[in-house]
């Protein structure tokens, strides 16, 4: 009798409310209705070189065949898909003659790729892709399985000579052009690269402490003022009115590009930095300016430390 009673509350604790909760998702995939053109979304159970096999929580399973998976000439089945990856693919046929559903990822691609893509180019969304090509002016990459275009000005913040440095490396993008009725998807990594670089500077820029001496070249003179090179990227402006003690008309009557000047860091307001060659003059240290006078005062032939020295002039 014990035995009974321990089998029911076993039953009761476990074994009917899985087998209920089995029987549910069975009782459920026997309603789902699943036609010609539909996209549905399941789980890879398993990947080989033909294909890959997916549970689409209903009776039967799909099937994608390597062809339908990707338009990418990279792409790779085994290596680009795993057990438990969740893929959307359009159904092609309700049965395959083997009691499966065959799937498409490309066709899927034509159908929702392009809503993502419009989707990613307005929440200005950072994607990781890979060159698959290289072509006249560019290179390609393909995104959510659509063929994308990234021109040679789009690739580096730099002029690049050589377009078949970039086949087979990893890039991340921002989408800039969506055309789905012209099939044009265009890709940059030169913006991201520019934001990147714009936070490095930036931050760089945080680490100066006004009043600061330094160091630069002038690298350009205009109207209102000079750009001093400080290295590692960084330039500030020095106006017009913080050049010179004397009043000038422009820059180019005291400055030359290419001039090594002392600058005194004003501020940095605005990740901007302006500089002053008149204010680093003034702040020159004690020590430099005695240093340079004893300099001066011992050089002269005419002062002598000598007895005859001292004596010279004098009218007896």
């Amino acid at each position: 009798m014990e035995e009974i009673k321990k089998g029911i509350a076993d039953v009761e604790e476990g074994g009917t409310t899985e087998t209920m909760a089995d029987y549910s998702r069975e009782l459920e995939a026997s309603f789902r209705t699943v036609n010609e053109g539909d996209i549905i979304s399941g789980s890879v159970i398993d990947v080989n070189e033909e294909g890959v096999t997916l549970d689409l929580g209903y009776y039967a399973s799909g099937v994608i065949k390597a062809a339908d998976m990707s338009s990418d000439p990279a792409f790779s089945i085994l290596t680009d898909v795993h057990v438990g990856d969740v893929i959307e693919a359009t159904v092609v046929k309700k049965d395959d003659g083997a009691g499966n559903i065959a799937l498409s990822c490309v066709e899927a691609a034509e159908v929702v790729g392009w809503d993502r893509l419009q989707q990613y180019l307005e929440e200005k969304k950072a994607l990781s892709v890979k060159v698959s090509e290289v072509v006249n002016k560019g290179v390609v990459a393909f995104v959510e399985g659509i063929r994308g275009f990234i021109p040679a000005s789009q690739l580096s913040l730099n002029y690049v000579e050589d377009l078949d440095t970039f086949l087979g490396k990893t890039l991340e993008v921002y989408v800039i052009t969506v055309d789905k009725e012209k099939k044009r998807l265009v890709l940059s990594a030169k913006e991201i690269l520019k934001e990147k670089e714009a936070e490095r500077l930036n931050h760089k820029i945080s680490m100066i402490v006004p009043g600061s001496i330094l160091e630069g070249r002038v690298e350009s003179l205009m109207p209102y003022g000079a750009f001093v090179d400080l290295g590692d990227g960084l330039s500030g402006l020095v106006h017009i009115s913080q050049i010179s003690q004397k009043r000038i008309k422009k820059p180019a009557e005291v400055l030359n590009v290419g001039d090594q000047v002392k600058v005194k860091v004003l501020n940095t307001n605005d990740n901007k930095i302006s500089l002053s060659i008149k204010a680093a003059a003034e702040a020159k240290e004690p020590d430099e300016i005695e240093e340079k006078q004893a300099e001066e005062y011992s050089s002269r032939e005419s002062i002598g430390t000598s007895l005859g020295d001292l004596l010279k002039g004098l009218k007896f």
